[in-house]
């Protein structure tokens, strides 16, 4: 049985700071309705019964999940009701532009400023300062990381044959979109399917990939071409006018880690550390960008000097998570104090109303 419920992140904690993807995973929508006011008001619980109230009625949902907190939700999407519910502050959701209809419901409302004192406030902008300087501290960490990882990926970048790579490259197009070209360009949809947490990567590919049929497992090294073989294969797609969800790389989002085809049901996606998994059921089948695109005994001949380098990379990695997690404990307390001064009676009125506006087909 297929569940009626896909798992993904469109914010995340980069190299190149926190990213965001809301604008495309958000595209096509006819409604989208935004949350709005401070933490700890109680917007990731309403997305959680609100989408626990779609699925009852068995209508499928889209679960977009927070980097911070990957069991709390930052938005939802209503799949068959083309609406998107998200929460403002965790998205940095823009009001302009866009083709969708975009209503705001203020939860700041909610707040009984009597319990939030002069000092109150004092401790919260100091918290929020910061807030803000463990993130920047986790980007910096990742920044470095992302450059040692360059490093890395030169030793095999210059034992790759891109002869090889192109043509496997070109196999796979001819192989996945022979017979399903249509030849009306389209946009991919952009996703991350895991994030940089304050517990270590985490991701979504095992859900995501489960009700497909076929899943193309790419095995390599830093460098051996996986993200450009995936770029090209989403460009061929778009161009040929087949649906694709291109999924980011969620340290480095210039990089692309897994393609997903809905109409072929097939996925292909970068199987190696963070994300490793390996084939386990029928339709599962390896790619081995090493094996068929590198020069015989890369590993062997680079092996002290890429032990030293993972060593430099891990540490940093580990540096960012810590600072992730410093940047979660505070982000708790500043929570705290929103959701001490919160009337609550006020939140089960707007989520009515936020209930009301999603089930009305009504523009």
């Amino acid at each position: 049985m297929i569940e009626n419920v896909s798992h993904y992140f469109a914010r995340g904690n980069t190299a190149h700071g926190v990213y965001f993807l809301y604008k495309s995973a958000f595209q096509e929508l006819d409604k989208i309705l935004v949350l709005i006011g401070p933490p700890g008001i109680g917007k990731s619980t309403i997305l959680r019964k609100l989408a626990d109230s779609l699925m009852d009625k068995g209508q499928h949902v889209q679960c977009f999940h927070s980097p911070l907190r990957p069991d709390e939700l930052d938005g939802i999407i209503a799949t068959k009701l083309k609406v998107g519910i998200v929460d403002g502050q965790a998205s940095e959701w823009s009001m302009e532009g866009g083709a969708a209809a975009t209503i705001e419901f203020d939860f700041g409302v909610a707040l009984d400023n009597r319990g939030i004192s002069t000092e109150t406030l004092g401790m919260i902008e100091e918290l929020k300062g910061k807030l803000i300087y463990a993130y920047s501290k986790a980007y910096e960490s990742f920044a470095t990381a992302l450059r040692i990882h360059d490093e890395w990926e030169k030793f095999y970048f210059e034992s790759m044959d891109f002869g090889k790579a192109d043509q496997i490259t070109q196999e796979l197009i001819q192989e996945l979109y022979d017979g399903h070209e249509n030849w009306t360009p389209t946009i991919g949809r952009h996703l991350f399917f895991g994030a940089a947490t304050p517990k270590g990567a985490f991701d979504f590919i095992q859900s995501l990939t489960a009700p497909l049929n076929r899943r193309i497992f790419i095995k390599g090294r830093p460098g051996s071409g996986k993200s450009t073989l995936l770029k090209k294969l989403a460009a061929a797609a778009e161009k040929k006018g087949i649906d694709v969800q291109v999924y980011h790389c969620g340290f480095d989002p210039n990089s692309l880690d897994m393609l997903i085809f809905p109409k072929l049901s097939t996925a292909i996606f970068d199987s190696t550390a963070p994300h490793e998994y390996f084939p386990d059921r029928d339709g599962d089948e390896i790619l081995d960008m090493y094996e068929r695109t590198m020069t015989p005994g890369t590993d062997e001949t680079y092996a002290a000097e890429i032990a030293a380098i993972k060593e430099r990379y891990s540490v940093k990695m580990k540096e960012a998570t810590s600072h992730l997690a410093a940047a979660e404990a505070i982000d708790s307390q500043i929570k705290s104090f929103y959701t001490a001064a919160t009337n609550f009676s006020i939140v089960e009125k707007l989520q009515l109303q936020v209930q009301s506006e999603l089930m009305n087909p009504s523009l």
